[in-house]
């Protein structure tokens, strides 16, 4: 991998040693101010919605001021948020840092995965962003064990520890990455190349696709302590299963070079992953002690190695010159979406079916994605292979929606 793509997958490392106090906020709202679960839910929803625009901007800022720019003003906007949810003494100010920090919480991950696409060939960007995942992934175990120790300590040091560490991460960046260069007139009117991602209709479809995965990915990121709570048992336990989620990405991704998996089509690749993150998910629904909750985790982390970093590399083929930013972002919003829904849904089917009606809709939910996402992959490549494509536009109103 080029030097400038190792040394940002080292700093987004140091960022996810402490990225994990978000998925103890509904926790948070509970415990400390005695809210009930769908008042959390609504305060996670409004954090989601703010990530829409937040992700936005970071593609366009990406574009447009620096990949290098734009990761630390939104690193460094994160900090200032988190230490705002710590030091909150009531419910109204939680909600008002919640939403501060959805609107700087998205700037950093599309020039990161720009920034990825510009420098990587195209045949290997599936392996960039993969290895990118298991950097997060390998810092993810200290992560959960950290979360593990401070949440019994008290849930506040959570959002001052992954403060520190966006602002470890923003200085890294700062320091190691190269100097930004004017990107916003990459394209040039010479080449007749225009961006606009919302006119792309193989990009909307991977939207659709994405936002799903991503309801489903926010239940375990958000829901998984309160469901767990839910249950009877520890909520900061949560930590230990996302450490072993990590664990197992991590020991996964030798398998990942074998002849077998690396030979899997694009399309075969998505379907098997689902599948496993839908055996997993089911797991969740029948299980009553950690030892289930941890069985099941391993199961739907080897889907999640099957996935990591594909779409990503899809949606960058699908980009036109010096528009990389702005499609990923668009792509991105997807998490923005789903942010909004899936805490609503989360708490609402926890406090209506118990955990157990939550994961199963979940796993539900997967098998609709194994058999959707493999034809939208196939429409937005020539080959269903991630392979470069055309964009294919849709009628919209004649506006300026670049």
């Amino acid at each position: 991998m080029p030097r400038s793509v190792r040394l940002l997958t080292v700093a987004r490392a140091v960022n996810r040693l402490g990225a994990f106090s978000m998925s103890f906020l509904t926790v948070l709202i509970t415990t400390s101010f005695g809210a009930s679960p769908p008042v959390a839910g609504y305060v996670s929803a409004a954090f989601g919605l703010a990530t829409v625009p937040s992700r936005l901007v970071g593609g366009r800022l990406a574009d447009r001021i620096g990949r290098r720019r734009t990761i630390v003003v939104g690193l460094t906007g994160c900090a200032v948020a988190q230490l705002g949810l710590a030091a909150a003494d009531s419910l109204t100010l939680v909600i008002c840092c919640a939403v501060l920090l959805g609107l700087v919480f998205e700037l950093y991950e599309p020039p990161s995965q720009a920034m990825i696409a510009d420098v990587v060939a195209p045949r290997e960007r599936v392996r960039a962003y993969s290895l990118l995942n298991a950097a997060l992934a390998a810092a993810g175990m200290g992560a959960g064990l950290i979360a593990a120790g401070l949440g019994r300590w008290g849930l506040r040091w959570l959002f001052v520890v992954d403060a520190l560490t966006c602002l470890l991460c923003a200085l890294t960046v700062q320091l190691v990455l190269p100097a930004d260069h004017h990107t916003a007139k990459t394209a040039t009117p010479e080449q007749g190349i225009s961006v606009a991602p919302w006119r792309d209709g193989a990009l909307l479809l991977l939207l659709a696709t994405g936002t799903l995965f991503a309801a489903i990915y926010l239940q375990i990121m958000i829901t998984l302590p309160l469901a767990m709570d839910h249950e009877g048992l520890q909520p900061a336990d949560a930590g230990l299963l996302f450490t072993a989620s990590a664990v197992t990405i991590c020991a996964g991704q030798p398998l990942m070079s074998w002849s077998r998996l690396s030979a899997l089509s694009t399309p075969a690749a998505f379907a098997a992953g689902y599948l496993l993150l839908a055996l997993g998910l089911g797991g969740y629904a029948l299980a009553h002690t950690l030892v289930g909750y941890l069985a099941a985790t391993v199961v739907w982390s080897v889907g999640d190695l099957l996935l990591v970093g594909r779409v990503y590399a899809v949606v960058a083929e699908l980009a036109p010159a010096g528009g990389k930013g702005r499609y990923l972002a668009v792509y991105g919003t997807s998490w923005g979406i789903a942010g909004i829904t899936a805490p609503v849904m989360g708490t609402q089917l926890i406090e209506h079916a118990g955990p157990a009606g939550l994961w199963s809709a979940m796993s539900l939910a997967c098998l609709l994605l194994a058999a959707l996402q493999p034809a939208v992959v196939r429409q937005a490549t020539p080959h269903g292979d991630g392979g470069q494509r055309q964009s294919v536009p849709v009628e919209l109103p004649d506006r300026q929606l670049g």
